[in-house]
């Protein structure tokens, strides 16, 4: 007997699979890509950041512009589904509040805010049924949220995300020196200790907050894994990269099935947070001490300083999404060598549910 996949509850939200579709900043996760994965049936996420052209006329004033074309990325979103779709939001941004405003405003489902601790975030969206779900990248970061939260707002996140250190681009809760010597948190007891806390407050207060898994989960095996570990959910970046309906440049997704392990490397971002990229011409260069020439026009993070920073992580960010590889910064995840082809969003849903159905339904008739 195959056992089914328990939708993943938040609130009076249900998303019928529970996979989340992360959030990948500048151009990688836009409107048809969560669409598509809300038409599936699990969650779609829009990210905020880099949505503005890269145009003069948009640089001069790139924050009020950034609101604009998140506004329409949202509303073109909500035309191609019905299904449930949320924003990522990055709490280092200099518009975050802005952001987060105006996504409560347009009504999306939810607000996923990485990048940061948000200690702030019900402040911006009090009276709005939005669910918050803060991501984070350590038990101790969930304890802190839930007493902080409770203490100001008297309320819980409405779930929470706990991304471990095998997750794609900008990496919390560990140092470039321990990353590159491979003594990274294991995802597992990172949950593990998670629930623990998240159980304490829902005994004591009669909360439900459903913790969702990330970071490195590529396969049905890997979601049956953490379901059966308590997670309620898991949140997946890289494999939605290489499907048609991310908009991307094809190149990108090139630079990613064409990857190998020799080829993932770790470098210090500009913005503070060490990142696991892909080895090209624009990287070696940096690894090197080379300086790139900085005119920032985005303003885009409050942790760069672009008089001190060697090169723009934004404009390194916006040319990979434009295809422009070997000058560029193209963000891994530790499964990146392991993709192999780009397909539609739906086969490859169909595929993750499967597996992990498969899986559990293992584990069902030992125990039956």
């Amino acid at each position: 007997m195959q056992k089914k996949l328990k939708p993943l509850i938040i609130g009076d939200l249900e998303i019928k699979t529970p996979i989340i579709q992360g959030g990948m900043g500048v151009k990688i996760s836009r409107a048809p890509l969560a669409a598509a994965v809300a038409n599936c049936g699990a969650a779609g996420t829009i990210a905020s950041i880099g949505l503005a052209p890269d145009e003069e006329e948009y640089r001069l004033d790139y924050i009020k512009y950034s609101r604009i074309f998140l506004q329409k990325e949202i509303r073109q979103a909500r035309e191609m589904s019905d299904g449930v779709i949320g924003v990522n939001i990055m709490g280092a941004l200099n518009n975050y509040e802005d952001f987060v405003r105006a996504t409560a405003q347009e009504k999306m489902d939810y607000i996923v805010s990485s990048a940061g601790m948000p200690l702030s975030l019900p402040e911006y969206t009090e009276g709005s049924p939005i669910k918050l779900i803060p991501m984070l990248s350590s038990a101790r970061g969930v304890g802190i949220i839930l007493k902080a939260w409770k203490r100001r707002y008297n309320r819980f996140p409405d779930a929470v995300i706990m991304e471990g250190p095998l997750s794609g681009g900008h990496i919390g809760g560990h140092t470039l020196e321990d990353l590159r010597a491979g003594r990274l948190q294991d995802l597992e007891n990172m949950v593990k200790d998670s629930l623990k806390i998240i159980r304490e407050y829902e005994d004591q207060y009669g909360a439900n907050i459903p913790l969702i898994a990330a970071g490195g989960i590529f396969d049905g095996k890997d979601i049956a894994r953490f379901l059966k570990m308590g997670a309620q959910g898991v949140q997946m970046g890289i494999r939605f990269i290489v499907t048609n309906e991310c908009t991307v440049a094809e190149e990108y997704k090139q630079a990613h099935i064409n990857a190998t392990e020799k080829d993932l490397i770790y470098l210090q971002s500009p913005v503070g947070l060490p990142a696991r990229v892909i080895r090209n011409k624009f990287v070696e260069g940096i690894l090197r001490g080379e300086k790139k020439p900085v005119s920032c026009p985005y303003l885009c993070l409050r942790t760069c300083n672009p008089k001190e920073t060697p090169f723009c992580m934004a404009r390194a960010l916006v040319d990979a999404s434009m295809g422009k590889i070997d000058d560029a910064i193209v963000f891994a995840g530790i499964n990146t060598p392991r993709l192999k082809k780009i397909v539609p969003v739906k086969e490859l849903i169909d595929e993750l549910t499967a597996e992990a159905a498969q899986e559990l339904s293992r584990e069902y008739n030992k125990i039956s």
